[in-house]
């Protein structure tokens, strides 16, 4: 049987989309026949996935610690997927050193270096441009993580379209792969909830990602006050794991602004919504929240960010605005007009079966697996930048390591 080596940095969580993209990744190579093992350095959580009810063997892992060594020498995998660059830098030179067969695969969830370039650039209230991405010092780090993997697996259009463009990556090192995403049939449609009988307006995210705290903290102080004056009767509901207190002191019932934090079943939550509200000013990636709605019938208005590579060529499921004046009027009409309403829930159905079909999607990154696979040398010898980056006067990052270790051992 195939062996599969998960190396995580924290425990996967269906609370978030990184953890809800690892769970649909598991799942692919579970399809696949695939013997899997999630290993992390981290502690688990009581919002850990169960991963023994699929299955899947874990195992806890030794930062800067030679038992890794033992470890995947013994376990002999034939793929090692790094669920982010971290990890690969962390564990990436050992698993090149004591499982040299293995495919390497880089899932990048999203480009972090994007995201905190945008929100650097957020921050000091100067425009984002890419060339500001190509200069921060964590691109260059997460850029020599993906030449030092076989596959990296890119998330968003944009993304993808962003490493081809501006450093020129050749397209064989990398994969884009969106959400892979059950179709949604006219039986899911007919189980929802219709327009009439939907209230209030929803918004939802983790609250150990920065871009869905300060969208939280613009709803409150700008947009929000904005849609009551207009619907003075609704509430605004904030969902989310690990909200911090900073959000959990803005609930404020006498203004229908509440905070409702972690929701076990996000899609009973959604049935009840009319509106959601994504008005994230910096990020990457997919938006998970995003999916969710669509997956609910719920229609959306978010900014550009909160759009970005999720439609592709179709219309987006709502409205897409810029400003707090814009994002709050676009919320009242799409709330309001029921036939508009209607238009934008279908639009979210055409997305999820075009865009994310996961058929589609695990016939792609299977056929991707089995060509390298199928010649993985020749396919290092042509990365040939990844090379560059394996040999001992560039692994910084490997000498770190045996230093750091060495030193505890003392």
């Amino acid at each position: 049987m195939k062996k599969l080596l998960v190396i995580a940095f924290v425990w996967p969580e269906p609370s978030s989309a990184a953890g809800n993209r690892m769970l649909q990744l598991l799942h692919f190579f579970l399809k696949q026949k695939y013997q899997i093992t999630v290993a992390s350095t981290a502690s688990e959580s009581d919002l850990s996935m169960n991963l023994a009810a699929l299955g899947i063997s874990k195992a806890s892992i030794q930062l800067n610690h030679k038992s890794f060594d033992m470890f995947i020498k013994g376990l002999v995998p034939d793929v090692v997927l790094f669920d982010r660059f971290l990890t690969e830098e962390q564990f990436g030179w050992r698993v090149a050193e004591f499982a040299p067969n293995a495919l390497r695969i880089l899932d990048t969830e999203d480009l972090h270096s994007l995201r905190q370039t945008r929100e650097s650039c957020f921050k000091k209230g100067i425009h984002f441009t890419p060339e500001a991405w190509l200069q921060a010092d964590i691109t260059k780090r997460e850029i020599a993580s993906i030449y030092r993997s076989d596959i990296s697996l890119i998330i968003s259009s944009y993304e993808m379209n962003l490493l081809k463009e501006s450093i020129r990556i050749d397209e064989t090192i990398l994969m884009h792969l969106t959400f892979m995403l059950e179709t949604i049939t006219e039986k899911d449609i007919d189980g929802w909830t219709p327009f009439e009988n939907r209230q209030d307006i929803v918004c939802m995210g983790n609250g150990r990602h920065a871009p869905n705290v300060d969208a939280v903290v613009w709803l409150k102080t700008e947009i929000w006050p904005l849609i009551r004056k207009q619907l003075p009767t609704i509430n605004l509901k904030i969902y989310g794991a690990y909200l911090p207190e900073q959000v959990l002191q803005m609930h404020k019932p006498e203004e229908g602004f509440l905070i409702q934090g972690w929701a076990p079943n996000a899609n009973e939550v959604l049935q009840q919504a009319r509106v959601n509200l994504a008005p994230l000013r910096f990020g990457a990636g997919l938006k998970g929240k995003r999916i969710g709605t669509m997956q609910s019938g719920v229609p959306s208005v978010a900014a550009p960010i909160g759009a970005e590579g999720m439609h592709t060529d179709l219309e987006f499921n709502g409205s897409i605005a810029e400003t707090s004046e814009s994002i709050a009027d676009a919320a009242v009409a799409l709330y309001t007009n029921q036939y508009t309403w209607q238009k934008a829930q279908v639009t979210g159905v055409a997305n999820i079966n075009e865009v994310y079909d996961e058929t589609t999607w695990r016939e792609k990154l299977s056929a991707k697996i089995t060509t390298v696979q199928g010649n993985l040398e020749g396919h290092r010898t042509r990365n040939y930048v990844g090379t560059i980056l394996q040999h001992q006067t560039m692994a910084s990052t490997k000498y770190m390591s045996k230093w750091i270790g060495a030193k505890n051992r003392q």
